[in-house]
């Protein structure tokens, strides 16, 4: 049964600690509110610091959470599957009825003219549409009022090597959202209130499970492993379709290492050989502790396994080619 559990403490990501990946790139992280975001960002057609990005507070975003993000890595100046996340940001905002503000074409030039801007090579772009300000605040969806738009980067930060090595904690809880999460919407309190849980507890992250089924984690999705083979939730409503989620059952299926995407009930969570949590940031990584248990069986329990330390490397190989690629 999902439950809280204080439990071990794992080293906080919020902590200022250079990221460490493949390929011996690292991007310090350094902690002043003025150094950790780009010098530029985009808002409604123009380009200036951040700082001086201002919007309404009649914006329907802040006033009802009525928008849709991305946040798309950058490795040495490259976004990694930039043209992916700009289908599911289109998936969104079409399943919240807000027309897209611009082409492909168009979000790639202001994507790359914000990473061109910023120090830094590593970079997360954050971007968000929301419905825009109008005079009133009204739930119904106004007319003839433009969308607001935004863009900017900060260093990408992803694991430090002690997380790789020693694997995270999690916890589990009942998942509370609501009935479209497919949908990549700025509404996450819900996900918020999970993230939450989890830093309450000393852990990483909060496994979700609805009707006695994974649907995900607060802000990943999660892989079980059992018997040598891959397991992954379905795509449907009840979870976001990740971008590294499509990533690693892509390189299974290169890579010949079995996999199944099917429900997956919470015994076979709880009884798993590993787990493992994907995100755009975190990339793969492996979970250890699930609710202050030990994950796997016998001498390796509590570690990460071998099978995602193959996958990481298949990760890291793969994102390293797209990398150097002139197109990537």
């Amino acid at each position: 049964m999902a439950h809280r559990l204080a439990i071990t403490p794992w080293w906080p990501l919020r902590e200022c600690r250079p990221p460490v990946y493949s390929g011996g790139l690292s991007t310090p992280c350094v902690c002043g509110l003025t150094d950790v975001t780009g010098k530029t960002a985009y808002l409604n057609g123009r380009y200036l610091p951040l700082a001086e990005a201002k919007i309404s507070p009649l914006d329907r975003g802040f006033l009802f959470g009525d928008g849709a993000y991305e946040v798309v890595p950058v490795y040495s100046r490259r976004p990694f599957r930039l043209d992916e996340h700009l289908r599911r940001l289109q998936t969104t905002l079409d399943g919240i009825r807000l027309p897209n503000p611009h082409n492909a074409e168009e979000w790639k030039a202001i994507v790359l003219h914000v990473i061109a801007e910023a120090d830094f090579a590593d970079q997360s772009v954050y971007i968000e549409v929301t419905r825009g300000a109008d005079s009133k605040r009204d739930q119904a969806f106004p007319i003839g009022v433009a969308p607001t738009i935004f863009v900017f980067t900060s260093p990408l930060i992803t694991p430090t090597l002690e997380q790789r090595e020693s694997g995270i904690a999690v916890i589990s809880a009942v998942d509370i959202r609501w009935g479209r999460c497919d949908l990549k919407t700025v509404a996450l309190l819900a996900n918020v209130l999970m993230r939450q849980l989890a830093v309450d507890a000393g852990c990483a992250e909060t496994i979700m499970l609805r009707d006695g089924y994974l649907t995900e984690g607060a802000a990943s999705n999660i892989f079980v492993v059992q018997d040598g083979v891959i397991l992954a939730p379905p795509k449907d409503h009840r979870m976001l379709s990740g971008i590294t989620y499509d990533v690693v059952l892509e390189l299974a299926a290169q890579h010949g290492m079995p996999h199944q995407v099917r429900p997956i009930a919470e015994a076979e969570l709880r009884s798993a050989d590993e787990l493992w949590m994907t995100s755009s940031t975190k990339e793969v990584l492996a979970i250890t502790t699930l609710d202050g248990q030990p994950v796997g069986k016998g001498a390796g329990a509590g570690r990460p396994g071998p099978i995602l330390r193959r996958m990481y490397d298949w990760y890291c190989a793969f994102h390293d080619e797209v990398s150097r690629r002139a197109d990537a």
